[in-house]
C-alpha cells in the first residue's frame, strides 16, 4: 500500500482525532527550534552568555529525557488523551511565563517545565497517532514525522517573525498555539481505549534490555549529539540577524520534512534502512566538518544541507525504535526516547564549552566524530537490527531470507507490533 494514496488508509485519509493530535504535534515540535533565530537576541536582551543560553535546550532536553519514564506511567493510568491534554496545559502556561522571565535562570527554569509538557504530550501523540491511523504503522510514522518536520520548519520562521519585535513574543505565540492545539484535541479526540496492563517506570529501562533496542537507542544517541550541535550552536556561528537565520533555518526544516516524508521511505525500500542509516550518518559528518572549517556561505548552505540528513535519520530511526523489538510501542518509545534525548540535552551546553576552551571549529568536529560513531554502532550491531530489514522486504514486495525472519504480527491495546 502507497502510504501517500489519497483513498481509504492512505495519509491523506486520516480520522478528525488523527489530524487533531498531528496539528498540535506540529505546534509541538515548533516549540523545538522556535528559539533558534533569537538565541543571539536573548544573550543579549538578558545580557547572557552563549553557553548560558543554550541552557534553554539543556533544561528542556534533560527533564523532556527524565519525563519518558513517567509518560508510559501516566498515560496507561489517565488515558491517552488526559496525558495529551496534560502536556499541552504544561506547554501553555510554561511557554507563557518563559516570555515574561527577567533573567536567564528564569527562563532556563521555565523551559524545563515546558520540557515536561512535552514530553508527555509528543510521546502520547505518537502512540494515539499510530493507534488511530487508518492504513497502519507506515501511513501513522509519516504523519508523525510530516508533523515533525513542518513543525521544525516553521518553527524557526514564527521565531524570526515575532522575535523581530521582541524575543518574548514567540514564547507568547507558542503559548497560544498550543492553547488552539489544546481546544482541538478536547474536541475531537474520544478517549482512547487504557491498555490492559498498567505500565510501570522501569518498564523502558527494561525494555532496553533487548539488543536491538538498546542499539537502536546508542546511535541515535550519539546521532542525535550531531543533530543538536547544529540546532542550537550554529545560531551563534552563522550570527544573522532573526529574519535571516529564520529563513536559513526553515529551508533547513523544508529539508529535514521532504526528506523524511518522501526521500526516506524511497531510499529505504531500494537499499534498506541500515545502509540508508548509516550512509545518511557519514554524509553528515562530512556537512557539519564543512559547515565549520568553511567560509560563511559554506556554514549557511551546509546548514540548511543538514536538514535533508536529518530527516531522512529520523524517519528511520523512528522506524526502528518502534519496530526492533517486541515491547509495546509505548514502551519501547519511552526508553528508546530516555537514552536519545540526554544527548540533545548534552550538545547545547558542551558545544559552547568547547568553543571557549578550544576554538569555533572543534564542535564541529565532536559532532562529526559522532555522527561517524552512531553509524558504527549500526553496522556493529547490524545483526540485531535484522528486523526492520525484513520489514523493507515486505514493503518492497520482496521475501524475506533466512537472515530475515517474516515478522509475527500482534495487535496490543488497538495497535499492531512487530514480535520475534
Amino acid at each position: 500500500m502507497d502510504p501517500f494514496d489519497a483513498g481509504a488508509g492512505g495519509l491523506l485519509k486520516q480520522p478528525k482525532s488523527v489530524w487533531a493530535t498531528a496539528g498540535a504535534s506540529v505546534v509541538a515540535f515548533m516549540g523545538i527550534g522556535l528559539v533558534d533565530p533569537i538565541l543571539p537576541s536573548i544573550a543579549q536582551g538578558l545580557d547572557a552568555t552563549a553557553s548560558q543560553v543554550s541552557l534553554l535546550f539543556t533544561s528542556y532536553f534533560l527533564i523532556t529525557a527524565v519525563a519518558m519514564l513517567v509518560t508510559g506511567f501516566v498515560s496507561s493510568r489517565i488515558g491517552g488523551r488526559r496525558t495529551l491534554l496534560l502536556g499541552l496545559a504544561f506547554v501553555v502556561v510554561f511557554a507563557g511565563l518563559a516570555g515574561t522571565s527577567g533573567s536567564v535562570a528564569e527562563l532556563v527554569g521555565f523551559r524545563a517545565g515546558w520540557g515536561l509538557g512535552n514530553a508527555l504530550f509528543v510521546s502520547t501523540a505518537l502512540a494515539v497517532i499510530v493507534g488511530a491511523a487508518a492504513g497502519g504503522s507506515a501511513a501513522a510514522i509519516l504523519l508523525y514525522e510530516s508533523a515533525l518536520g513542518l513543525g521544525m520548519a516553521c518553527g524557526p520562521l514564527l521565531g524570526a517573525l515575532l522575535g523581530d519585535a521582541s524575543w518574548r513574543y514567540p514564547f507568547f505565540g507558542t503559548a497560544f498555539l498550543m492553547a488552539v492545539g489544546f481546544l482541538c484535541i478536547a474536541v475531537f479526540l474520544k478517549e482512547q481505549p487504557k491498555p490492559a496492563r498498567k505500565t510501570s517506570l522501569l518498564d523502558p529501562i527494561k525494555a532496553l534490555g533487548h539488543g536491538g533496542l538498546a542499539s537502536a537507542a546508542v546511535s541515535a544517541f550519539f546521532y542525535n549529539y550531531t543533530f543538536f550541535t547544529v540546532l542550537a550552536f550554529t545560531p551563534f556561528v552563522l550570527n544573522m540577524s532573526p529574519y535571516r537565520s529564520g529563513a536559513v533555518f526553515f529551508a533547513w526544516g523544508v529539508l529535514l520534512a521532504v526528506f523524511s516524508v518522501i526521500v526516506a521511505p524511497r531510499l529505504q525500500k531500494r537499499f534498506g534502512s541500515l545502509k540508508v542509516l548509516g550512509g545518511s550518518l557519514v554524509l553528515l559528518a562530512a556537512d557539519v566538518l564543512v559547515l565549520g572549517y568553511g567560509s560563511h556561505t559554506a556554514a549557511v548552505v551546509c546548514t540548511i544541507l543538514s536538514g535533508a540528513f536529518i530527516g531522512v535519520n529520523n524517519t528511520v530511526y523512528t522506524e526502528l525504535a518502534l519496530g526492533v523489538s517486541d515491547a509495546p510501542r509505548p514502551v519501547a518509545s519511552a526508553g528508546y526516547n530516555f537514552v536519545r534525548w540526554f544527548a540533545a540535552a548534552a550538545a547545547p551546553f558542551f558545544a559552547p564549552k568547547i568553543e571557549e576552551w578550544t576554538d569555533v571549529h572543534i564542535p564541529f568536529v565532536v559532532a562529526a566524530l559522532t555522527a561517524i560513531a552512531g553509524a558504527a554502532v549500526v553496522v556493529v550491531r547490524r545483526k540485531a537490527l535484522t528486523l526492520p530489514q525484513a520489514l523493507d522486504s515486505a514493503r518492497a514486495g520482496g521475501t524475506p531470507t533466512a537472515e530475515e525472519p517474516e515478522p509475527k504480527h500482534a495487535t496490543e491495546d488497538g495497535v499492531t507490533v512487530f514480535a520475534n
